[in-house]
């Protein structure tokens, strides 16, 4: 066969499940961005640098503690979002009554810190995490190899999304959550601790990335680098999908991942730029990005 455009149908398929894979973690941490932003008016710039804690928290629990990656899912995620939520209980309430440049700041300097102390740690590189066994191995589609475990982590990543999607879309609690950061004093009225709702949404938001970490380690070397070569990147995503949009990040994230791997087939030139190109012409077009709405 000669695929298309010349292109092996082997080479098209394998940079499609890689913007997949990419796509996939840009959902998931764009999604917790989205989060933040969308029902704190928080800039979360420390995202990356808890996405990156997720996967060394994972790391550390099979090294020291002999956890393996299935317990590593749930309880990397919370601890990292304890951490967030004493974040955000010491230093983010301080901030939101003011401009949201001031949380973009403190959130920065709190990245720059994290990655830092890990670097000192444990090196540029950083240690690797195993595939669990369990995902070992694949499947020849005829077309393509298929690793159980990039398939594992796509499917992972689509149901955590459309869960938290419904979840903050469809659901009472997420009327509440949305309801508070509207109308803090009509929903404290009503008897509902609107500091604690605040507190456990950050916490959910950055359990978000932790999680995207976990999964992450296995396929990535888990790094203290690992987050800052993604972060801007998810921004990216956050602003196309438009900020604060749940949709928006879900659908931008697992699509702008597709049309990064397609642009390494056509153009590899353009592959480290694509997202940024079409985040200006969406800007142009539509500055509340294409599922945000103006405010």
């Amino acid at each position: 066969m000669d695929g298309f455009f010349g292109i092996p149908p082997q080479a098209l398929f394998g940079q499609l499940l890689i913007g997949l894979i990419n796509g996939s973690f840009y959902a998931l941490l764009s999604l917790g961005l989205a989060v933040i932003f969308g029902l704190l008016n928080i800039i979360n710039f420390t995202h990356g640098a808890q996405y990156m804690m997720g996967a060394f928290c994972a790391w550390f629990l099979l090294t020291k503690l002999g956890i393996g990656y299935w317990w590593s899912l749930a309880v990397a995620p919370v601890a990292v979002a304890l951490f967030g939520a004493l974040i955000e209980r010491l230093m983010l309430k301080r901030l939101y009554q003011l401009d949201h440049l001031y949380g973009l700041l403190l959130t920065f300097g709190l990245a720059l810190i994290i990655q830092g102390l890990f670097r000192n740690e444990f090196g540029s590189s950083g240690p690797p995490y195993p595939i669990p066994r369990a995902l070992e191995g694949g499947n020849n589609l005829g077309f393509m190899f298929l690793p159980n475990y990039r398939a594992w982590v796509i499917v992972a990543s689509l149901a955590v999304c459309l869960s938290t999607w419904f979840v903050i879309e469809k659901t009472q609690l997420g009327s509440y959550l949305r309801a508070a950061t509207e109308n803090p004093q009509l929903v404290q009225a009503f008897g509902i601790n609107v500091p604690r709702m605040i507190t456990l949404t950050y916490g959910f938001g950055v359990g978000l990335a932790a999680f995207a970490g976990v999964m992450a380690a296995p396929i990535y070397q888990v790094s203290p680098q690992m987050g800052a070569d993604l972060i801007i990147v998810v921004f990216a995503v956050v602003v196309i999908g438009g900020m604060g949009s749940i949709m928006g990040s879900i659908v931008t994230g697992f699509a702008l991942g597709l049309v990064e791997g397609l642009t390494k087939v056509f153009y590899p030139e353009a592959s480290n730029t694509v997202i940024f190109i079409i985040m200006a012409i969406v800007l142009m077009i539509k500055p509340a990005g294409l599922f945000g709405s103006p405010k």
